[in-house]
């Protein structure tokens, strides 16, 4: 059982897999969850795109779509994250691109373990989830990182 990071299409982001594979594992148990089989697939927008049309027949860009292989309290899944809305979304929120793509990061890994932004109340639950996540990040994971 592994977290696993890919490329397609695009550079692979700056992060340090070691710290944020074991920030996941950190989040996953606090749900009570262990890992299973977890990769990440950082591509472009035109791919998630491409992805978002032919799985889930929806047609517009996305900063993640993750696949959910959880079975039991063993979470698995495949995670997409487009580099290029990740990078537009820092912009937007006038945030930190590194701070941004940990949240999208962790975002998969709090739907794989159940929590939900889709209905009503949710997506305040989910960024609570989220800014509780990211205060758990340690700090090495942002020093020496560039873009």
């Amino acid at each position: 059982m592994a977290i696993s990071y890919y490329a397609e299409e695009v550079k692979l982001p700056p992060i340090k897999k070691k710290i944020v594979t074991s920030w996941i594992k950190t989040i996953a148990g606090n749900f009570d969850k262990k890992i299973g089989d977890i990769s990440y697939l950082f591509c472009s927008d035109e791919k998630i795109l491409e992805i978002n049309k032919e799985y889930l027949q929806h047609d517009y860009f996305t900063d993640i779509i993750t696949f959910d292989y959880t079975e039991g309290n063993k979470i698995a899944g495949d995670i997409f994250i487009s580099i290029d809305t990740v990078r537009s979304n820092s912009e937007k929120y006038n945030t930190d691109y590194m701070e941004e793509l940990h949240r999208i990061i962790i975002h998969g890994i709090l739907h794989l373990c159940g929590v939900d932004d889709k209905g009503p109340g949710e997506r305040e639950i989910m960024e609570n989830n989220e800014n509780t996540a990211l205060s758990l990040l340690p700090e090495e994971a942002y020093k020496n990182n560039s873009i």
